[in-house]
């Protein structure tokens, strides 16, 4: 993990666009998808390294509910989105692969965009078709930009990084509004405006999966294993049978993690205090070691004198 004195950055060999650019390839060739868990904050960050992952994603969606309490429609701006992913780079040499949503405005704001996810330190984004305000993938009622808009954001976005091993994810939500055939065009020209993978949002039933899957059978693509979403919920050795060589798992550290404070609050309601299910928790110095109270006490030692 990322101490205090050696913080993780975009250029270091571990955390940097091209570690996330080589597990990519390498899922792709060997069709071994890679695995993103989705994390919304620093801590989350520590757990999904301690775990023992090679990467992880930054969820939009579980950023907008662990900041505001509200629901993904757009309601976070790019500076928001973009202080997030700093904490959560800083937390962790794990490669970070982000949300930054339909790049939050024209061409040049996704410019700015791209540069601002460089500097704090994130490895790759994914980009949308979306209107603004956009949606979570899995909702209903979406709209899509214009195909020619749409190119000419992953274009703007190609020009904008300065590491050319910045992974680009062009997202397209077509899908819903407009059918499968036109999210498939979408999808090729954004491998041709320079797309590095591509990522069909909310495919419905394994027809559409393979077909995907077949009309890009060279090209990297992206599967979001949205917990309770539009996507059947294939198993690994399934995705990997079809090709895709990333598997996002969005929200099932935000929705475990709700589950479980809910719980916690239900039974300290009822009882008054925590006394009778303390034990059940994870004990106060597990926590603190986890979150690396034995490397501040190394430092104080260390410049005590």
């Amino acid at each position: 993990m990322a101490n205090l004195l050696r913080q993780s950055s975009a250029g270091s060999a571990s955390s940097g666009p091209a570690a996330l650019r080589a597990l990519v390839e390498t899922a792709h060739s060997t069709k071994t998808p890679l695995v993103l868990p989705g994390c919304y904050d620093a801590l989350g960050a520590r757990l999904v390294e301690q775990a023992g992952f090679d990467g992880l994603y930054m969820t939009g969606f579980g950023t907008t509910a662990s900041l505001l309490g509200r629901p993904d429609v757009g309601l976070l701006g790019s500076s928001e989105m973009v202080d997030n992913a700093r904490r959560i780079t800083a937390a962790t040499s794990l490669p970070v692969f982000a949300d930054a949503d339909t790049g939050y405005g024209n061409q040049i704001n996704v410019i700015r965009t791209v540069q601002e996810y460089e500097r704090a330190g994130v490895a790759g984004v994914h980009l949308e078709d979306q209107v603004l305000p956009k949606k979570c993938g899995h909702m209903e009622n979406k709209q899509v930009i214009g195909a020619d808009e749409m190119v000419g954001k992953i274009r703007a976005a190609v020009a904008a990084r300065t590491d050319p091993d910045f992974l680009l994810v062009a997202r397209t939500d077509a899908r819903a509004p407009l059918g499968l055939s036109e999210a498939i065009s979408r999808a090729h020209r954004c491998h041709e405006a320079g797309a590095d993978v591509l990522f069909v949002e909310a495919l419905q039933g394994s027809d559409e999966l393979e077909q995907v899957a077949n009309e890009f059978a060279g090209v990297p693509l992206l599967f979001n294993w949205a917990e309770g979403g539009k996507t059947p919920p294939l198993s690994y050795s399934d995705i990997s049978e079809l090709g895709f060589a990333v598997i996002l798992m969005p929200i099932g550290m935000l929705l475990s993690a709700t589950a479980a404070m809910q719980a916690f609050l239900t039974r300290l309601k009822a009882d008054g205090t925590p006394s009778d299910f303390v034990q059940e928790l994870l004990p106060f110095d597990d926590f603190t070691d986890l979150i690396g109270l034995p490397e501040i006490a190394e430092l104080e030692e260390r410049f005590s004198s």
